[in-house]
């Protein structure tokens, strides 16, 4: 296992699009530069995946979690670019 929350990376990232795993600097402080790659592929992974997903333009509720998951991806993919240009890793 790696030192990924949840054990996988794509276990991670599905957590941070649900919201139940708020991410910061010191959330990244274990990994080293294929954690991040692995975190970085399944983050472009999941947010694909949610892109793909197009719910009835009547059903305001379903358009506003998908747009809240997408912008949770998107807030941590910005984080892990900032942290390893902080970190040059």
């Amino acid at each position: 296992m790696g030192n990924f929350p949840g054990g996988s990376a794509y276990a991670m990232a599905r957590d941070v699009s649900g919201g139940f795993l708020l991410v910061s600097e010191r959330t990244f402080a274990r990994f080293d530069r294929p954690d991040f790659a692995k975190l970085d592929f399944e983050l472009d992974r999941l947010l694909k995946e949610l892109r793909a997903q197009q719910p009835d333009l009547e059903d305001t509720l379903a358009i506003q979690k998908r747009n809240r998951m997408i912008q949770r991806i998107n807030g941590c993919r910005m984080m892990v670019r900032a942290f390893r240009a902080k970190r040059r890793i």
